[in-house]
């Protein structure tokens, strides 16, 4: 057929279609504009496939009870296909590939009808086709049963689900989304429950399984035209493809409407290595066992030019450095590429502390595993310019760690602050620590400001989701405000999930995003906090939460672990409360926003700022709600501090310094976040972190500060004069 008409007579179908019946005007789908892949696209020059889309009805329409429509001429299947080709305009995918019209079979559905006739012959549907909110909706199970499809209910989800091959579609009732194959897609109304038949825009089941159709608005009927062929498609991995060096790996799915074993195939264009640059169109079918071969599936596939190593390059601004002077690199590295590359150094250092050469090795490494290295020299004299402890003081980068003698920290004086503290009650849930079972990990009645820090790991052998519930107890509608926020993990690092809590809490306080609002009715529930529960923890995993709230009436907060397929709201009252562990802490605290105000000048001589010890800083004082026992916050977790330094003199050094273990946590110190360290973790007590130096005039610096989920208490803030510059 000329292929100029053949796309006339397809875009008049459509037009029909459209001037017969609105509510069919559109397919209840969604599409996704792509690049590499193309099903059922417009072919090559000189390709002949069956007509795409909506088909119109024929003059001469059979009546129901007599022979199907006329016969469509059979595909023409390409023997050949072009090498190379220009990139072709992509038109976007379908959620599935869609039907082939020729050789199918006709279903006819009537109007406002529960009669069905399928190549003549008649059936009654338990539900007639229906107009509701001017979408026509079908019953989902006689649908199936005519068009050969598999149809079952999953209780635990509540999802009617349809299989048609490999395909996988999920209706829920009341709702406009379904899902084709894990993807979400919108319906023009939604499907719903009708004297016990599962009802659903009929269009939804056309758009999703490509099946095309006509309408006969004279007749007040929707023919169907329901292929038997196979359908094929194939994707290709690696994503980026160069030619002479890449292997590509063809993945092939297909399956047959009909069940049919899938028993041949056939390539056209397909290389595994391709030699030349360029663009190149595959194409792949397949034959069932009833000797019917799919459509084609085409995809044009880039090739790029063949990848070349990075080239490593880096100077100097010296070659001659004396002991102890800081050493400034330039990397100049190269690459052909726009991905950034990795790089490794080899005997670089800030500074050197012995006299000779040094050979400094920089390697770099493109994303396809492509490298070089390259090497430079410098000489080392043996003049002293700084020793070590007075470089690392003056030049060590903010959130770097250097070497120190810990053992002589205790000797300097301690800071003198006024103390206060904000009205915030804490929740912290964080024992036991390790779960073994499913349960409420703690359970608390609060209103106002709440602030929640909350560190579990999975110890249950299974997947589980963790939840904060609000619950309204009162009589009440209830007010809850959901302010700052911070959540790390999962992850199988307790301390990197706790410092990532405390990061995303600072991020959000940075940001100063709107707060947004829940009102709760009396007696209703809700997962809050969601960032925690959106995840699922596998066995061994950790997560961390640090957020603020705020409720106008009193809420009951259950911070619960459960399977994660567990639906939490309806197991809630039937869940056990799991005992605390002998060494972590959970309870309920006040104030637990501490204030610190230093007026003395900081900088003069070496001080330091204990935190988190118990006796300078003592522990919050409260209660564990599920025992109803004294608690006593150790450590000070889920404490917020804002420490206000009024008077830090000019070239002043502050530091971090762990005395409990080993520590990694960030801080805000003038708006800014300062990681505590920026890679790894600080050693107690003989490691410290740079946090902030003055210039060369008194500032006043402000710290905000919260101790990371499993890194160790106490810690010092160190003040200490920087030594003179040469």
């Amino acid at each position: 057929m000329d292929f100029k008409k053949l796309t006339l007579i397809a875009v008049l179908a459509v037009s029909q279609v459209a001037a017969a019946v609105p509510v069919f005007a559109q397919a209840d789908t969604t599409t996704t504009n792509v690049t590499a892949t193309s099903t059922e696209s417009t072919p090559p020059p000189g390709v002949v496939v069956d007509p795409p889309g909506t088909t119109p009805l024929p003059s001469a329409t059979p009546v129901p009870g007599t022979t199907t429509g006329p016969t469509v001429a059979p595909t023409t299947v390409p023997t050949t296909l072009p090498t190379t080709v220009p990139t072709p305009v992509l038109t976007p995918t379908p959620v599935i590939p869609p039907m082939v019209t020729t050789g199918g079979t006709q279903l006819i559905l009537m109007m406002n009808s529960n009669k069905m006739y399928m190549n003549g012959t008649e059936y009654i549907a338990n539900q007639p086709m229906t107009v509701k909110n001017g979408v026509s909706n079908v019953s989902i199970r006689a649908m199936v049963e005519r068009v050969g499809l598999k149809y079952m209910y999953d209780f635990k989800t509540k999802e009617t689900i349809i299989t048609s091959g490999s395909n996988i579609l999920r209706f829920k009732t009341n709702s406009k989304i379904y899902t084709v194959n894990g993807k979400a897609v919108t319906m023009k109304g939604p499907a719903y429950q009708f004297n016990n038949t599962f009802m659903v825009p009929l269009t939804s089941i056309t758009a999703a399984l490509g099946i095309p159709y006509t309408v006969d608005n004279v007749k007040k009927r929707v023919i169907l035209t329901l292929s038997t062929k196979p359908v094929a498609s194939f994707t290709v991995q690696p994503t980026e493809i160069f030619a002479g060096q890449t292997t590509v790996n063809y993945m092939t799915k297909s399956s047959s409407p009909s069940g049919a074993a899938i028993v041949n195939e056939r390539w056209e264009g397909r290389q595994d290595v391709f030699e030349q640059p360029g663009s190149y169109v595959v194409s792949y079918y397949v034959m069932d066992a009833n000797g019917q071969w799919s459509a084609p599936y085409y995809q044009t596939i880039t090739v790029l030019k063949p990848n070349e190593a990075p080239v490593a390059n880096f100077v100097t601004d010296k070659e001659t450095y004396k002991i102890g002077e800081l050493v400034n690199i330039t990397n100049l590295s190269t690459d052909d590429g726009t991905a950034p590359l990795t790089t490794e150094w080899n005997g670089n250092a800030l500074a050197y502390f012995y006299p000779g050469p040094v050979t400094i090795y920089l390697t770099v490494t493109d994303k396809q595993g492509l490298n070089s290295t390259i090497q430079k020299n410098i000489t080392i004299t043996d003049e002293v310019l700084y020793n070590q402890d007075d470089f690392n003081k003056l030049f060590m980068p903010v959130g770097a760690t250097y070497s120190m003698d810990g053992s002589k920290i205790p000797t300097w004086s301690k800071v003198q602050y006024t103390a206060g503290s904000e009205a915030t009650t804490l929740i912290r849930s964080n024992s036991p620590e390790t779960v073994y079972s499913d349960g409420i990990v703690y359970r608390e009645t609060a209103f106002g400001d709440t602030r929640f820090m909350v560190h579990h790991k999975n110890m249950t052998g299974k997947n589980v989701k963790m939840y904060v519930i609000a619950t309204n107890t009162g009589l009440w509608p209830t007010t809850l405000t959901l302010k700052n926020s911070g959540f790390g993990g999962p992850l199988d690092i307790p301390t990197a999930t706790g410092k990532k809590s405390v990061e995303n809490y600072y991020q959000s306080l940075l940001f100063n995003r709107p707060f947004n609002n829940i009102i709760l009715k009396p007696g209703e529930s809700i997962p809050i906090l969601t960032e925690i529960s959106n995840v699922t923890m596998k066995p061994g995993q950790v997560v961390s939460l640090l957020s603020d709230v705020f409720s106008d009436y009193a809420l009951q907060y259950d911070i619960v672990m459960i399977d994660a397929n567990k639906n939490v709201l309806q197991s809630l009252p039937f869940l056990n409360f799991l005992d605390r562990d002998g060494v972590h802490n959970r309870g309920t605290y006040p104030n637990a926003t501490r204030l610190i105000d230093v007026q003395d000048v900081l900088g003069l001589t070496p001080s330091r700022l204990l935190l988190g010890d118990k006796t300078d800083d003592p522990n919050l004082i409260g209660m564990d709600a599920l025992t109803g026992t004294e608690a006593s916050n150790s450590g000070n977790f889920g404490v917020i501090y804002k420490i206000k330094l009024n008077h830090v003199a000019p070239n002043t050094l502050i530091t971090f310094n762990p005395r409990g273990g080993k520590y990694q946590g960030p801080m805000l110190v003038n708006g800014q976040i300062v990681q505590a360290p920026i890679t790894g973790t600080i050693e107690a007590p003989n490691q410290s972190s740079v946090v902030h130096r003055t210039g060369e005039f008194e500032q006043t610096v402000e710290i905000v500060f919260s101790a990371a989920s499993g890194s160790n208490l106490p810690v010092n803030l160190l003040f200490m004069p920087l030594p003179p510059k040469k």
